[in-house]
């Protein structure tokens, strides 16, 4: 018998039918013994069909947001409650407030502070399955508050580290967290486990399987994750503290299309040239990747020029080289560039600590697909490149093959060499 927490995304919960098929598997789980917390999303659709309403009135507030937002989930938790009991299973319904789930008071993008799991403990002492509203909390002034798009994740998790459950399950479309994305690579590999800090890294780089602040929360409370296929049995893959003995050395492909490029020629190469030119940028909550600075080719200068180069978010484009061009024109640059038309790759893995070669192996597969690199960053786990977006699926696919990833760790004959083994 164990304790599960359980998630079920809008579109699992899409249709009145999905809902009784859900409410079928969470009575399986509940005739093994086992006692379960669900946590659901509104019904797919139904969060923008609640936000077209409000750009219809006009004006928004965000506390009224909030109000009207949630809604979505309660009608999703009370058909889910009826579903259940329908099929023989005593269940009760909660909203955010109800449990309750404690936040700031951060209207629209709240963080989670506190839960007050006793309810939900004399619930499920009682034999009943708990059904909670994801996305949802309530402030310290009794306001309904949100958590952001994909708040249903971090709900699910923050209710298992309170409840201190053996397992959180995210039910969605898909059947477990891939090697890349198996619409650019046939041959993607469902993995078994991944560490959270694999996961964080692929979150964080593109992929879309998990919230970003749900891994985070997973890894800090040590709450095993499990991501599952909703329609499909099977054991999804398991995300973990534990780093196996077979670990491999890159676990997955991360990418992603909306980057930009911003690059200042011929900056003053000067103490404090970087915070001239970032902090404005900042300032503006533009978010900055990977930065690049180097020496500038111009040489018509008497002191040492540099050219100066980062990336963006693409929605942030027109803002940021707006904020550089005031600030290059201060700093007497001589030209701000841009380029919208690129695309970052990224290698993840655990493995990559205890193995050299990585990235040698990495830029030897894209030069024989004639593929050009134009920025690089790494961390210990990780190797990001930026390329130009037209060779993005070639990159994937040609790095998924040169590392073996369509392959069982134990079956990759690998030619990276142990760092244990070198001089």
């Amino acid at each position: 018998m164990a304790l599960i927490v359980q998630k079920y995304g809008g579109s699992s919960v899409g249709s009145v039918e999905k809902i009784r098929r859900i409410a079928d598997k969470i009575k399986g789980y509940r005739d093994r013994g086992d006692d379960v917390v669900v946590v659901v999303s509104a019904m797919g659709g139904e969060t923008d069909r609640l936000q077209g309403l409000a750009d219809e009135i006009g004006h928004t507030y965000p506390r009224e947001m909030d109000v009207l937002l949630s809604t979505g989930e309660q009608v999703t938790i009370s058909l889910l409650s009826m579903a259940l009991r329908n099929a023989g299973v005593d269940a009760r319904s909660f909203t955010g407030w109800q449990v309750p789930i404690r936040t700031d008071a951060a209207h629209t993008k709240a963080r989670i502070q506190e839960i007050d799991a006793q309810h939900l403990r004399d619930e499920l002492g009682a034999g009943r399955v708990v059904v909670v509203a994801g996305f949802q909390g309530v402030d310290e002034n009794e306001n309904i508050t949100t958590l952001g798009r994909g708040g249903s994740d971090t709900t699910a998790v923050a209710l298992a580290a309170a409840l201190k459950a053996d397992e959180c399950q995210i039910f969605t479309d898909v059947d477990g967290v891939y090697t890349t994305d198996p619409r650019v690579v046939s041959g993607a590999r469902r993995l078994e486990k991944i560490t959270f800090e694999e996961m964080l890294e692929m979150a964080s780089l593109g992929s879309k399987v998990l919230q970003i602040r749900a891994v985070e929360f997973a890894g800090k409370y040590g709450v095993p994750l499990r991501v599952l296929s909703t329609f499909e049995d099977g054991p999804g893959t398991l995300i973990t503290l534990e780093e196996d003995v077979e670990e491999p050395i890159v676990s997955g492909i991360a990418f992603t299309q909306d980057e930009a490029q911003l690059t200042v020629l011929g900056v003053p190469d000067r103490p404090g040239i970087a915070y001239s030119l970032l902090g404005p940028i900042g300032e503006a909550n533009i978010e900055v990747d990977m930065i690049l600075q180097n020496v500038s080719g111009d040489s018509s200068s008497d002191y040492t020029l540099t050219d100066f180069t980062f990336t963006v978010h693409r929605r942030d484009y027109e803002r940021a080289k707006e904020l550089l061009e005031e600030a290059a024109t201060t700093l007497g640059a001589r030209e701000v560039a841009g380029n919208t038309n690129i695309a970052k790759v990224s290698l993840v893995g655990v493995g990559m600590r205890s193995h050299a070669n990585v990235a040698s192996r990495m830029f030897k597969a894209l030069s024989e697909e004639n593929i050009n690199i134009r920025m690089i960053s790494t961390t210990e786990i990780k190797i990001s490149i930026v390329l130009e977006a037209k060779y993005l699926e070639l990159a994937v696919r040609a790095l998924h093959d040169a590392f073996g990833l369509e392959q069982a760790p134990e079956e990759v004959d690998s030619e990276l060499t142990p760092r244990s083994e070198q001089a």
